[in-house]
């Protein structure tokens, strides 16, 4: 059974079928080899999206929609350039700044890029920035909206481990800042170097106006994430009130949100949530038939054959996860692989949080590595180039990024420092 899902599912991606269609297909036919009873697939795939985290997805999309809407991410762009843009290669950096903080609420890479780059990339290049660079730069930056909680891959392998949402929650806050401290150098440096963003200072708000404007905007995530973590709310809970949040924001306050515009955000994000389970449905079968094979037990006690100690678990299972994130969508790969791989980190001894932050920082790079990177696609979407033009600016910050893979993989405490303060017993 398990040869024959493999070889659909490598198949359908050779033929550049959809991911969710090609786990799902291999798993029909995985039953049918098993000559098992159909019934199956409709039960494991409800039991798959039945689950209660799993409700805090579509309010986080929402959430973003409406944020974007509503004037939240224009003024979080102009609060950010008033704190970095005034320097050569400000602007720049105020993407990623302004990333990161969008990221503290939206939970979704592909919103934060749209949402983001839809301000930003006209006026980089406005600025005299390349468009090819323009768009590498926020597909990059965007990466930031799974790393920087809330994130919906976190909740998903929290689902899939079974690993405490809070604790990946408060410990992605580690690795989100390094990769964003590291980006922002290093934009700072290629900017330098290539003399570009000597203007990037022109039209910066001073910074008491930029705060005052985006005040509302930055108390969000202080109320979400104060509220998850002051045991207020469930971080599921937390995505329902962002939403009634960014809506309130949106129709009161900034009064950007008009009534005709509900329709055009709620349809936006029903197709985007609908995708995102629908993946989810066909992974968790495939999961469960996976499971019921033996295939991550076999997996687990040939892994520990191979790889000896911890240091080198960690080496293969960063090399396997940073191919398979080029060709597998990220929420699939996590439902798919964590249940395979949290127990034999486990027992090299190393701390699921802390490995759920590798495989979501890894994963994540997917998103920014062709062939099927869904950030390069919505980058290129905003900017209306072809993805062949922004390689060339892509490879520097790849390197970047996976730099800081590595230093969140063998210093751990960067990840759990903040969590052990936090949840301390």
């Amino acid at each position: 059974m398990t040869p024959v899902m493999v070889a659909t599912m490598v198949l359908c991606f050779a033929l550049s079928v959809s991911v969710a269609v090609s786990i799902g297909l291999a798993s029909i036919l995985g039953i049918q080899v098993a000559n098992a009873n159909m019934l199956i697939s409709v039960k494991e795939m409800f039991n798959s999206i039945n689950k209660f985290p799993l409700a805090a997805i579509p309010f986080f999309i929402l959430a973003g929609n409406l944020m974007e809407t509503g004037g939240i991410s224009r003024r979080l762009v102009e609060f950010a350039k008033s704190i970095v843009g005034g320097v050569q290669g400000g602007l720049p950096m105020t993407c990623v700044l302004t990333c990161m903080i969008f990221a503290a609420v939206s939970g979704s890479s592909v919103a934060t890029t749209f949402a983001i780059g839809a301000i930003l990339i006209p006026a980089l290049i406005k600025h005299g920035y390349p468009t090819a660079y323009a768009a590498a730069l926020q597909a990059t930056s965007a990466e930031l909206g799974v790393i920087i909680p809330p994130s919906i891959p976190m909740i998903l392998y929290g689902v899939s481990a079974e690993v405490s949402i809070g604790e990946l929650f408060i410990a992605g806050f580690g690795p989100g800042i390094l990769i964003s401290l590291a980006l922002m150098l290093f934009v700072w440096a290629f900017c330098k170097w290539k003399g570009w963003g000597k203007n990037d200072g022109d039209g910066r708000m001073p910074f008491g106006k930029a705060l005052w404007q985006a005040g509302w905007a930055l108390l969000m995530p202080v109320i979400i994430l104060g509220g998850i973590y002051g045991g207020i709310f469930t971080p599921t809970e937390a995505s329902a009130v962002a939403v009634f949040y960014a809506l309130v924001v949106g129709v009161v306050i900034y009064r950007e949100i008009k009534p005709k515009d509900l329709y055009v955000i709620l349809r936006k994000s029903v197709l985007s949530s609908a995708v995102i389970m629908f993946i989810i449905a066909n992974a968790g079968l495939f999961a469960f038939l996976i499971t019921r094979a033996g295939v991550p037990d076999a997996i687990g006690h040939w892994l520990q054959e191979v790889l000896k100690s911890p240091a080198m678990f960690l080496l293969g299972v960063n090399a396997a996860l940073f191919i398979i994130g080029m060709f597998i969508e990220t929420s699939a790969a996590i439902i798919v692989l964590a249940p395979i791989l949290a127990p034999v980190a486990v027992h090299f001894g190393i701390d699921p949080v802390h490995f759920g932050l590798i495989m979501v920082v890894n994963l994540a790079l997917g998103m920014i590595t062709p062939p099927f990177g869904v950030n390069l696609f919505a980058a290129c979407t905003v900017a209306r180039i072809s993805l062949d033009r922004i390689v060339k600016y892509l490879v520097p910050f790849v390197l970047v990024i996976l730099a800081c893979l590595l230093v969140i993989t063998y210093v751990p405490w960067i990840s759990l420092a903040l969590r052990d303060l936090v949840y301390a017993k």
